[in-house]
């Protein structure tokens, strides 16, 4: 591993790891994005390593446990070198359209042992509150999510797709290192509420999405006609249809200025994150998801791409352009809470 090839590194919270400024978020590698080849996810989860992204990101709900058991061989690996992220709350059943969702102390309790079982590790470093059960007070969740930590399962705690006011709430309970939300040139509503109170306590924010669900990068133009039936943005309101051509004309300034830097896409949206993060003055861990070698290196070179004031008001406007919304049902997202 040479210096040219490491990124740099941020701490997750006041007190949370130290971990490279990009992680990788490992959903693709077991479903969601059609068939995957696992000896490729594998090699791409070492070259990651290689690269200095050391935050694996992934779910109990991801295959349903399988993503986890999938990890557990390279965690076992490498178990010193990288920080592991799960989560816990979302429910699945043999049908595919049903979710729930459970905060509850005692389901968190049984959530946890099942994870570790199929990690294969004695503690988790990050542990996420996947979705929020408003019937559910946040104190008893993050309460539950504490014992862990007293308990030596958990080392750091966080939270996802909460709002500022949930945020400081749980924060009071249990210090929080990081936020995970959607935040891309696409997708803003993090910025309403739980940014600001990221910055005001001093939690990281780990962004999923950061491309969009690759809409971002070129790959496709209309989920319905270029993905395969398994392929859940099929069903995302954004990439088909009418709402699809209307958001891949938005992409044009991002093609202009991946010309100015010999950069992709791809480059230029994740290179966006990290500096409407600095704008904040707000730690950030953007978790593009990939199966493929080239494609994280591509990603991880975007750490070096440095866009000017005038090339970012150039991107600004896009996000109140976009048709669609990010989900059929938004209704387990922060931004159906927000005020």
């Amino acid at each position: 591993m040479t210096s040219e090839q490491t990124i740099p590194q941020v701490r997750l919270g006041a007190t949370g790891p130290v971990v490279g400024v990009q992680g990788l978020g490992a959903m693709g590698m077991s479903e969601f994005y059609g068939d995957t080849d696992e000896a490729a996810a594998r090699d791409t989860l070492e070259a990651a390593l290689e690269a200095g992204v050391t935050l694996i990101d992934t779910a109990d709900i991801y295959g349903r446990g399988a993503n986890e058991e999938f990890l557990a061989p390279f965690v076992a690996a490498h178990r010193d070198q990288i920080t592991l992220a799960t989560k816990f709350s979302i429910i699945r059943t043999d049908d595919p359209s049903y979710r729930a969702v459970r905060n509850d102390p005692a389901y968190i309790k049984s959530a946890v042992e099942d994870s570790l079982r199929r990690l294969g590790v004695d503690v988790i470093d990050l542990y996420y509150m996947h979705r929020r059960d408003p019937a559910v007070p946040l104190a008893e969740s993050v309460g539950a999510m504490a014992d862990l930590v007293r308990e030596g399962k958990v080392k750091h705690l966080g939270l996802s797709e909460v709002t500022g006011q949930e945020l400081r709430e749980a924060h009071a309970v249990h210090p929080i290192a990081a936020l995970q939300s959607e935040w891309s040139l696409f997708s803003r509503d993090v910025e309403q509420s739980a940014v600001p109170a990221a910055v005001e306590l001093g939690v990281a924010l780990v962004p999923y999405s950061p491309l969009g669900r690759g809409f971002l990068t070129g790959a496709f133009t209309d989920a319905s006609k270029d993905l395969s039936e398994g392929d859940f943005r099929r069903s995302q309101p954004r990439f088909s249809g009418d709402n699809a051509r209307r958001n891949a004309a938005l992409l044009e300034p991002v093609r202009s200025l991946a010309a100015a830097h010999d950069a992709t896409l791809a480059q230029i949206a994740l290179a966006w994150v990290q500096q409407r993060a600095a704008v904040h003055g707000l730690p950030v861990v953007p978790i593009p998801g990939t199966r493929k070698r080239s494609r994280l290196l591509e990603n991880v070179a975007a750490t070096r791409i440095v866009l000017t004031e005038s090339e970012l008001d150039l991107l600004e406007p896009i996000a109140t352009q976009v048709a669609g919304s990010r989900y059929s049902d938004m209704s387990l997202t922060s931004a159906a809470r927000e005020d």
